[in-house]
């Protein structure tokens, strides 16, 4: 026997998500309450693998760690969901401009949603390129017989009804990969969705979309920017170009293995290569026997990671002037990401655009006990549940039961009981004096901290 939670009176409203990226899978299960307010009720995150660049290359690979993360999440929170929301990202999607109409058959009829509905299913019939196919169709403004710019004509009078759309394509291949990759996995995607429009739900405020804002997802294989304004997206695209190529660029310079290239750049990486202290070194052992620890200066630590950062800047100002809103954005930039937290990057930002620049953080719009989520590299993670009940209110009937973990056979019990091993995400607090964790650095601490004494910057 199943449980309906969507209808049962004062009972919350559960939405499944996987935000599939290039360096992380994250599966979040969400509730709404009676009040309508979004809570995570758990998420379950692993690294990533069979994905580059946005974008799932084997989908076998990808498709075990989803398992994994969804197996993870069922068990402990006893919630058994069938369908899930998936975001898409990657260099192949692209945005195409068009408008359409209807000729209503009474002008004194108001126009309902049905007359909407209409006007989107035509715009979803033009002709593609071969191997392309629409993502989603997103409305930019309507136009009711001579009057223009109309955000809303619902209700209103008028013969002839247009619209303007940005109609989101992306390769044909690449949405079957990722659909592949959850569907291998038993569970059904209700709706894909552009993760740019998701990360802006997570972290953006109305007032800031109205005023014109560019969103800046800083990925590690990419970089989405989406321009808003007067609360319509103008203009979206991918920068190929985030956190990995910074770690690349440490690894090549200093001559060292990725995984110790990582580290380098979350422990001691800066945006500014002018605030960094040239006489503080820091020592990095190598591993490889016979070899001495390397040194490598805070000054030329931040001159590498700053100068691959303009490059990205530079990139997101040129989308920006390709917008037109260069001169609307009210709101400047706000940057989100895993790429986010790197300590002065805001500043560099502010400084290179001279736009106001403030990190976004999903918990902003989430209720309850958000600790542990709320960091910017779960933005769209957040944003996907904030889309599936969009969609759930949208579409009420067309969403799966959701089951408990009481009501399930012994058969289904003991898939639950299925260990995997799954990264669970942990909200550490950062030491005052920068010290490597247990591990590979463990040993050189005291040689490191003899060095120098640095204080990470404080959250931004």
């Amino acid at each position: 026997m199943s449980i309906n939670q969507n209808t049962m009176e004062g009972k919350p409203q559960y939405v499944a998500a996987i935000d599939v990226g290039t360096t992380k899978i994250v599966t979040l299960l969400g509730k709404r309450n009676e009040n309508k307010k979004l809570e995570i009720v758990d998420f379950t995150r692993s690294d990533s693998k069979g994905i580059r660049r946005g974008e799932v290359l084997n989908p076998e690979e990808a498709s075990n760690v989803v398992r994994s993360t969804i197996i993870d999440l069922q068990n402990r929170t006893g919630v058994i969901f069938s369908e899930v929301f998936v975001g898409i990202a990657g260099q192949h999607i692209r945005i195409v401009k068009s408008r359409h109409y209807i000729n209503r058959a009474s002008y004194d009829d108001s126009i309902t949603i049905a007359d909407i509905k209409q006007l989107r299913r035509d715009a979803g019939n033009i002709a593609l390129d071969e191997g392309k196919e629409i993502i989603c169709i997103l409305p930019q403004s309507y136009i009711v017989d001579n009057e223009t710019d109309i955000p809303n004509p619902i209700g209103m009078l008028g013969k002839r009804l247009e619209a303007n759309y940005n109609i989101v394509v992306g390769n044909s291949d690449s949405i079957k990969r990722i659909k592949k990759c959850i569907t291998q996995t038993g569970l059904t995607i209700r709706d894909i969705i552009l993760e740019p429009l998701a990360s802006s739900d997570a972290v953006l405020y109305d007032e800031e979309r109205e005023a014109g804002v560019a969103l800046v997802d800083i990925g590690g294989g990419t970089t989405d920017v989406a321009v808003f304004h007067d609360n319509v997206l103008r203009h979206s695209a991918v920068i190929p170009f985030g956190g990995f190529v910074v770690t690349k660029d440490i690894k090549d310079a200093c001559g060292l293995p990725e995984q110790v290239a990582e580290e380098v750049k979350l422990q001691f990486g800066m945006a500014m290569s002018e605030v960094a202290d040239e006489n503080k070194v820091i020592v990095i052992p190598v591993r490889i026997p016979g070899r001495e620890p390397k040194e490598i200066s805070m000054r030329n630590l931040a001159d590498i990671i700053q100068a691959r950062m303009e490059e990205i800047i530079d990139g997101v100002m040129f989308e920006i002037e390709n917008s037109g809103c260069a001169e609307k954005l009210g709101s400047g930039i706000v940057i989100t990401g895993g790429g986010a937290m790197l300590r002065y990057l805001k500043e560099l930002f502010r400084f290179r655009t001279g736009l106001d620049v403030r990190i976004g953080y999903p918990g902003e719009h989430l209720t309850g006990d958000s600790e542990n989520i709320n960091e910017p590299c779960y933005a769209t993670g957040v944003g996907l549940l904030m889309k599936g009940f969009e969609y759930m209110d949208e579409y009420p009937n067309e969403m799966a039961d959701v089951r408990l973990a009481g009501n399930l056979s012994e058969n289904e019990k003991e898939n639950l009981q299925e260990e995997v091993v799954v990264q669970k995400p942990k909200k550490e607090k950062k030491p005052r004096v920068p010290v490597f964790s247990d591990g590979i650095f463990n040993k050189f601490k005291d040689t490191i901290n003899s060095y120098f004494d640095v204080e990470p910057e404080s959250r931004m």
